[in-house]
């Protein structure tokens, strides 16, 4: 999305500085992910941040379209909608997997 914000704009009807940001951001987040493969055991608040910030993502990404701030061509939409659900399906496994984790550390 960053190296081709203004071809995805005018493919999805998305201004190109919301997707060159967009891009842009999932580079910290993802040299985060990318330590936490490294750790032998995590905390809960580091699990439960990267769990909250895939929920906002996903939320933010139905938002953007619900408010009216931009007006995506029907293939857009079907971005938006496609990655949202993605993400949110990260998050939901997430969540399994840490309620999984602490059962079987309680047990």
């Amino acid at each position: 999305m960053v190296l081709g914000a203004t071809f995805l704009a005018r493919l999805f009807g998305m201004p190109s500085e919301l997707l060159r940001f967009a891009g842009i951001s999932l580079f910290p987040f993802t040299a985060f992910l990318i330590c936490m493969t490294s750790r032998q055991r995590l905390s809960l608040a580091v699990v439960w941040t990267v769990i909250v910030l895939n929920a906002l993502w996903t939320a933010d990404s139905f938002l953007i379209v619900a408010t009216g701030w931009i007006t995506p061509t029907p293939l857009g939409y079907a971005f938006v909608t496609g990655q949202a659900l993605g993400v949110a399906m990260f998050a939901g496994l997430e969540y399994v997997g840490l309620r999984k984790s602490a059962a079987v550390a309680m047990s």
